[in-house]
């Protein structure tokens, strides 16, 4: 079995990744391996934050790695808030307040023909046998007017994805959002890559 250790202390995502990667991989936290401290995310863009984490934990470790970032890039806002995603109404990681302010930031430039059109951006970095990988998944769709449904995270309330019927990420089944979503297609991309 092969074990790969996830920059991430998220339960979801780790599970997530554990099934996505199926039998033959062992998924390890970073805690799990040892490295606890926050990695520190100054990059311009969701690459650059994923490879900078990525690399932090292949010095630390030494073992083969991967972490991922992900951003929600709204068109009527130039692609805001982007690699601010988790820090967008400020350092707290306050999605509540950030909903808040993504929605009030449409309504000030919205006109009666723009559009709420987004999506969900991840890139997730491969390090392996020191050799660094790339993966990209994009979940399209659009802001709601309002927050809808009590499943998901972050920004799930308020992004309804293309052909769900108008429904919110938040008011999704666990598995029918894997099926679509951004980090889904990003790490399936990976595990494609590996099994080969």
């Amino acid at each position: 079995m092969r074990k790969i250790v996830f920059a991430s202390a998220n339960p979801g995502k780790i599970r997530e990744a554990g099934e996505i990667l199926g039998p033959g991989f062992e998924i390890v936290s970073a805690a799990e391996a040892g490295v606890t401290e926050v990695v520190p995310e100054t990059g311009a863009t969701l690459r650059e934050n994923s490879l900078q984490k990525a690399e932090y934990l292949y010095r630390k470790t030494g073992c083969d790695c991967f972490a991922d970032d992900t951003g929600l890039e709204v068109d009527i806002l130039g692609g805001a808030p982007g690699v601010h995603t988790a820090r967008y109404a400020g350092e707290g990681r306050d999605f509540n307040a950030n909903m808040d302010k993504l929605l009030e930031e449409i309504a000030r430039v919205e006109t009666p023909n723009s559009t709420r059109k987004a999506r969900f951006r991840t890139c997730v970095t491969l390090i392996l046998d020191g050799k660094t990988h790339f993966f990209d998944g994009i979940m399209e769709g659009s802001i709601a007017r309002s927050k809808a449904g009590k499943g998901g995270f972050g920004y799930d309330p308020v992004f309804m994805p293309d052909g769900c019927g108008g429904l919110t990420a938040a008011e999704l089944s666990e598995e029918e959002k894997n099926a679509i979503s951004h980090r889904g297609k990003a790490l399936r991309a990976m595990a494609a890559f590996l099994k080969d």
